[in-house]
C-alpha cells in the first residue's frame, strides 16, 4: 500500500475488496475500479479535467429533486439507460419491444373503463387509440394491466401543464375477453429534455439535439408474462433519427393516422379533425426457473 504508481494503484485498491461478502457486488466493484483506471489512463486525465467532473457529477445530484432526476437523464443520454434495458429484456423480433420508461410515470394514476377520454380537458387534436394485446400465437391476453401517459400538444406532461390540477393524459385499462382496450385523448407532440441543468451543458458541448420525437407510452403487466416498458413514435416525426436518449426502434414506429372531421372510423366520435393509432402488443411468456 506504499510508494503505489500509476501501474500498481489499481491491484492495490482490488485487492481492499477481497473481503466482499457478496460475490456479484465483489464483481461489479473489481470491473468498475479496472475500467475507470484504464479510462483515466487511456485519456491522460489531468487534475483540473477531473477536478471539473467531479463538479459535473456534484452539480447533477444537486439538480435532481422528488419529480427530477438528473442522473436518469444523465444515465439516458449516454445510452446506458437503453444499454441496460436491452440486456434486460431480451425478446424474438415478433414480441413488442421494451424501451424507456421515462421520468413521467405515476402510479398515483386514475383506472378508467373502455374508451374513456383520458385528456383532462387539455386542448389539442383528438387522439383515438385502439389496442389489443396478445401471445405469440395471436390469442388475447385478458386482464391485462395498460399504464398509458403521454404528453400533451404541446410536449408537457400533466406534472409540467401550468393550472393542470389532478392526473390527465395518463390512465390505467384493463383489456377484455378480446384482448382489447381504447381510450381517446389528445395527440402528443415532440418536446425537449431538460436542457437547464448539467445534462443540458453536456448536450450542447457535443452539438445534440434536445429533441425527443412524439410518443405514447405504455407499460403492460399480465400474469405469466414478462412486463413490457414500451412507447410508440409516429411515422412522420422530425426526430425519430436523433432521439436524445435512444428509445426509437423500428417497431416501434406507428402510423398516426390523421382525418377529416366527420371521415373514417371514427366519425360521429368528434366534429373535428382527428387522430387514430391502432396497435397490437405481443406479450412474451415468463421464463420458468
Amino acid at each position: 500500500m506504499r510508494d503505489l504508481t500509476s501501474d500498481t494503484i489499481t491491484e492495490a485498491v482490488i485487492s481492499t475488496m477481497g473481503d466482499t461478502k457478496d460475490a456479484r457486488v465483489a464483481e461489479i466493484l473489481e470491473s468498475l475500479v479496472r475500467h475507470l483506471h484504464s479510462f483515466v489512463r487511456e485519456v491522460g486525465l489531468t487534475e483540473d479535467e477531473w477536478a471539473q467532473g467531479v463538479d459535473f457529477l456534484t452539480r447533477t445530484g444537486q439538480k435532481c429533486t422528488p419529480t427530477r432526476q438528473e442522473f436518469i437523464l444523465l444515465s439516458d443520454v449516454l445510452g446506458v439507460t437503453m444499454l441496460v434495458d436491452a440486456l434486460s429484456n431480451r425478446r424474438p423480433a415478433e414480441s413488442t419491444q421494451n424501451s424507456v420508461l421515462g421520468p413521467f410515470f405515476r402510479e398515483d394514476r386514475p383506472q378508467y373503463d373502455e374508451a374513456a377520454d383520458i385528456s383532462g380537458g387539455l386542448p389539442g387534436t383528438a387522439l383515438f387509440f385502439e389496442g389489443r394485446v396478445v401471445d405469440r400465437e395471436g390469442a388475447p391476453v385478458t386482464a391485462a394491466a395498460v399504464d398509458v401517459w403521454h404528453s400533451d400538444a404541446d410536449g408537457h406532461y400533466d406534472v409540467d401543464v401550468p393550472g393542470q390540477v389532478g392526473p390527465a393524459m395518463r390512465a390505467l385499462f384493463r383489456t377484455d375477453e378480446t384482448g382489447h382496450f381504447s381510450f381517446r385523448s389528445i395527440r402528443p407532440n415532440s418536446y425537449p429534455i431538460p436542457g437547464d441543468g448539467p445534462v443540458g451543458e453536456l448536450m450542447s458541448a457535443t452539438s445534440r439535439s434536445l429533441m425527443r420525437p412524439a410518443h405514447v407510452h405504455l407499460m403492460i403487466d399480465a400474469p405469466g408474462f414478462g412486463r413490457v416498458t414500451s412507447m410508440l413514435f409516429p411515422s412522420d416525426d422530425p426526430y425519430l433519427d436523433n432521439d436524445p436518449v435512444f428509445g426509437v426502434k423500428e417497431s416501434l414506429i406507428e402510423s398516426f393516422d390523421r382525418y377529416a372531421a366527420d371521415t373514417g372510423p371514427c366519425r360521429g366520435l368528434t366534429d373535428e379533425p382527428y387522430t387514430l393509432l391502432r396497435h397490437t402488443f405481443v406479450l412474451e411468456p415468463l421464463r420458468m426457473g
